[in-house]
């Protein structure tokens, strides 16, 4: 079954503006963290950014700056603001959760949406 959906992906130009949304069940989302990943064709899969059920987040450094991610517990949502978007940010991206204990990503990995940076 599903329990991840990805949403919120598309088209945009460099400099442009994204919102993308994770809607997750409520066991998924009740674990410690969820984070954003994305992944370009030939390359790994990139951590983009976290948030603990706490408030803490975290960034990657290829993006910090320019993303920000939030989180609705009522509707076990995770979103990722994305500004001033590159050519270099194209990739499918993805949400997932992650452990307490080390920072653990979870194998819940939903179908992804497409994000694709072009003039």
């Amino acid at each position: 079954q599903v329990q991840l959906v990805e949403s919120g992906g598309g088209l945009v130009q460099p400099g442009g503006s994204l919102r993308l949304s994770c809607a997750a069940s409520k066991s998924i989302f009740s674990i410690y963290a969820m984070g954003w990943y994305r992944q370009a064709p030939g390359k790994q899969r990139e951590l983009v950014a976290t948030i603990a059920s706490g408030g803490t987040t975290n960034y990657g450094d290829s993006v910090k700056g320019r993303v920000t991610i939030s989180r609705d517990n009522a509707k076990n949502t995770v979103y990722l603001q994305m500004n001033s978007l590159k050519p270099e940010d194209t990739a499918v991206y993805y949400c997932n959760a992650l452990s307490r204990e080390n920072m653990i990503t979870y194998n819940y990995w939903g179908q992804g949406t497409q994000v694709t940076v072009s003039s």
